[in-house]
């Protein structure tokens, strides 16, 4: 009879300190640099940045400016003559690129460069000015006692001290050649498996023997070889002493730096191979892998990142990726979306992206800011945060709702790319508008509709449509006061919610708030229709031409609120003219 098996006993939960505050960028300010002109750009970081717009309109420029601010001290922080606004050095216009940090120790830059934001949080903003090609640029910083640039230091001190106290840059181009990325790949995976390594290094007893031993042979080495040393040192300064009198040269030898250096467990330039799992198939190199493959083993590497170790070790970084949705396959744009909003997990990432994808948006997060870039003009080109989540006042019940739509529309967030917004309330009033502008394409040109799917979304996308500051249009159902039973009807309270949130944009000529007289179906078709209502919204449009030409006079009043409306609807500003008009 086998022995009785004992329950396991529950382990004590341990609580898992919060990880340590790093460094964070919070704002950059970029002027004269590349297509971005004397109107300086400014975008306000988050731990997620997506950065939207036409094509050839600045973002990667952007991206560039933080890349090129850290590498200050070297070749890459130098900028080439195409770095100059047209070509050419504008001597009263220089290119321009400043950076605000949050710090959290006061003494580490020095008393005197830190300043404190709204939210009582401490920043240093520094300032670096390239007067002409392929040198190093004049760093200045802002100096709090003198509240004015201080021209000849700033918080720090030397770049590498500097760079030590900035998130580290990670850039990805859109277009890099395969060596680049396969470059690129190996590096990440290497962080991640460096950390690791360090994280084992420090709590290994052998370890530590074995740089003990490590430094007694070292000692014991250099004390044989004292004689060769100061044969060396004497004949040197004899030469040296011959030219500059009572000069000599000595040859220091101790060990006063990092034996963790002198030990490597990779190669130097490893090499990652991918393939098929079979006998007889060949792994290849990642350089010789399609351009989709790559930039899989990309997020790949990122989320070994993303679930690496939460420590102290670990330096803050930031992640410059243009376009992560180009050559994925659809199914994996949409995981790739999830592991860069979950990199900054760790406390040890900020990510900013370049997209031409809605998927890469996602309304439910707390820490996203949305920064359209676009060229006003045709010319001068401006950076606007569009959406911040605590500004939009977004509650948990708009996070649940947005990311419910999300998930059913992945392309509902398409309107911050630009062009006119109308947001509608179902699938009957989507369908209808999609076969009018199916059917006059020229007319109605870049125009976005937006299907809530019920009226309390609506009051959560008007939330976030206030902060652009621009035009939009809201349709939806007046419905009617009370049900069929006599009891109060929720769907007409929430006309009220859709009023005031609608009341609180930048302008109230901005939006046009429009109501059909009880629902749309009954409004344009004559009839109530329970099911299958996109269809038969399709049918009735196809067939019946007062039905179609009532819906597109409809449409282009949403468009452009100067044209009259159909008689059917009401634009409304009270419940009061709306119950009216539905009682008539």
């Amino acid at each position: 009879m086998s022995p009785k098996k004992t329950a396991p006993q529950s382990q004590p939960q341990v609580e898992v300190p919060p990880p340590p505050p790093r460094p964070r960028l919070s704002k950059i300010r970029i002027k004269n640099f590349r297509s971005i002109g004397t109107t300086a750009v400014e975008i306000e970081l988050d731990d997620i940045v997506v950065l939207v717009g036409p094509n050839n309109s600045g973002k990667s420029s952007i991206l560039r400016a933080y890349q090129v601010v850290m590498a200050h001290g070297s070749t890459e922080g130098k900028l080439t003559m195409e770095d100059f606004p047209n070509g050419y050095v504008n001597k009263k216009d220089y290119p321009e690129i400043e950076l605000e940090t949050i710090v959290y120790d006061r003494t580490a830059p020095g008393e005197q460069w830190v300043l404190s934001n709204e939210q009582g949080e401490m920043y240093v903003k520094e300032k670096w000015v390239w007067l002409e090609p392929k040198k190093d640029p004049v760093k200045v910083g802002w100096d709090t006692t003198t509240q004015n640039w201080h021209a000849s230091r700033g918080p720090w001190g030397a770049p590498n001290v500097a760079k030590a106290c900035r998130p580290k840059p990670h850039r990805i181009e859109a277009f890099e050649g395969p060596e680049k990325q396969a470059e690129n790949v190996i590096k990440l995976l290497k962080e991640a498996l460096e950390q690791k390594v360090k994280a084992l290094k420090s709590g290994n007893p052998k370890y530590q023997e074995l740089l003990s031993s490590l430094a007694e042979i070292h000692q014991t080495i250099l004390s044989e070889t004292n004689t060769e040393i100061d044969t060396v040192e004497r004949h040197i300064t004899e030469t040296i002493s011959s030219i500059f009198p009572n000069h000599v040269v000595k040859f220091d030898a101790n060990i006063d730096g990092d034996l963790d250096n002198c030990l490597s467990f990779f190669k130097t330039s490893p090499i990652l191979r991918m393939g098929i799992d079979k006998d007889g198939h060949h792994l290849s190199s990642i350089d010789r892998q399609g351009s989709g493959a790559r930039r899989t083993l990309l997020w790949a590497a990122l989320r070994l990142l993303q679930e690496g170790r939460n420590d102290d070790t670990v330096m803050p970084n930031v992640l410059l990726l243009d376009e992560p949705e180009l050559c994925l396959h659809p199914n994996a744009v949409r995981d790739a979306c999830k592991i860069l909003y979950d990199l900054p997990k760790t406390n040890s990432w900020q990510v900013m992206v370049t997209t031409h994808s809605p998927v890469f948006i996602d309304f439910s997060r707390d820490n996203t800011s949305i920064v359209r870039v676009e060229r006003k003009d045709g010319e001068s080109i401006q950076g606007t945060t569009l959406f911040r989540p605590l500004r939009a006042r977004l509650d948990e019940n708009d996070k649940t709702l947005l990311k419910i739509l999300n998930l059913c529309d992945p392309y509902l967030a398409e309107f911050f790319f630009g062009g006119k917004t109308i947001v509608v309330e179902g699938d009957t009033e989507y369908t209808a508008f999609k076969y009018i502008v199916h059917h006059h394409p020229d007319e109605f040109k870049d125009i976005h509709i937006l299907r809530a799917r019920g009226k309390a979304t609506i009051v959560s996308l008007c939330k976030i449509l206030n902060q652009f500051g621009s035009s939009y249009s809201v349709l939806h159902d007046s419905d009617t006061p009370t049900n069929s039973d006599g009891s109060k009807n929720s769907a007409w309270t929430m006309n009220e919610n859709i009023l005031q949130e609608t009341k609180l944009n930048s302008s109230a000529t901005n939006v046009r708030l429009v109501a059909s007289k009880k629902n749309f179906e009954n409004t344009f078709f004559k009839k109530e229709v329970a099911k299958d209502k996109p269809y038969n919204a399709i049918t009735q449009l196809s067939t019946d031409s007062t039905s179609f030409k009532n819906i597109k006079k409809l449409l282009e009043g949403l468009m452009d609120h100067s044209k009259e409306l159909p008689s059917e609807v009401l634009e409304w500003t009270s419940l009061q003219t709306l119950e009216s008009f539905l009682n008539n």
